[in-house]
């Protein structure tokens, strides 16, 4: 007997054929999506309106300007204070680690329109308060207000964010640096931070996108962003164009940052890449 007959190999069951239920049913989901963008863009072909988009383009610039300063300030003073924050929540000390957890506990444990409204309307209620201290100019200006809730509220995320990806790096990194004689500030600057932004870089630019959708809640607070000026032209018109519109412009930007995400991410892991 050969060896090649004594060693019996199993051959792999026949694969399987025919549509079944999760295929029929996954196609079904995206012929509606693609009938849904279709009859969208027929819609806006069909229904074009010239006078409408000369009258509220110019709007709608101001709007996009108004919402892409509000989420920098924010994204940018909310990446500031989660250094503090992510300390606090990796630190020893008890009292240091309570006040950072119960910080994020109640920013990411609350709606971010509930927070706004806590200061748009909570803390100005305290108008003769906020003119004794000299703050009262900040405080009555909505716009303002939406970039301080908002940088309260991504604070709390990124410094999770900040917290875990740093965290995530091996212990044996910090005791190999400690062996070549770096303290601890070097290691983290020269070791470890390279190795978390690898981690978090996904975190923060999902982080960066909601930021982006949810900045339409400042409208509800007289603030004429994108949405508002949408709601605005919308109360004026009566035109549903208003609201297709200002979806397509978010649609654009959340994948204009989705593609630049996985751009960097690219860049970054090509040493990673074989």
């Amino acid at each position: 007997m050969s060896v090649s007959q004594a060693i019996a190999i199993e051959r792999p069951p026949p694969q399987a054929r025919g549509w079944s239920r999760a295929r029929i049913l996954g196609y079904a989901l995206v012929g509606t999506w693609v009938l849904f963008g279709v009859g969208i863009v027929a819609y806006l072909i069909y229904a074009w309106n010239a006078e409408f988009f000369a009258r509220y383009a110019p709007a709608y610039l101001q709007g996009l300007g108004t919402t892409l300063s509000l989420v920098s300030i924010s994204m940018v003073l909310g990446a500031t204070l989660s250094l503090p924050v992510a300390y606090g929540r990796m630190s020893k000390n008890r009292v240091l680690s309570g006040l950072a957890y119960c910080y994020v506990y109640f920013f990411r444990g609350t709606p971010l329109l509930v927070q706004t409204y806590l200061v748009y309307y909570g803390v100005g209620s305290f108008r003769p308060e906020l003119e004794t201290v000299g703050l009262w100019w900040f405080f009555r200006e909505a716009f303002y207000c939406g970039v301080f809730a908002f940088s309260l509220n991504t604070a709390a995320y990124q410094a999770e964010i900040l917290r875990g990806a740093i965290e995530s790096v091996p212990r044996g990194q910090w005791e190999g640096a400690a062996s070549l004689g770096l303290h601890k500030l070097q290691t983290l600057r020269k070791v470890v931070l390279p190795q978390a932004i690898i981690v978090a870089l996904r975190p923060y630019g999902n982080e960066l996108i909601l930021m982006i959708k949810a900045s339409a809640i400042v409208a509800i607070i007289t603030v004429y962003d994108l949405m508002g000026n949408a709601k605005l032209a919308y109360a004026k018109s009566f035109d549903i164009q208003a609201y297709i519109w200002v979806a397509i412009v978010y649609l654009v930007m959340v994948e204009i940052l989705r593609h630049g995400v996985e751009w960097i991410e690219r860049r970054i892991t090509i040493h990673l890449h074989r």
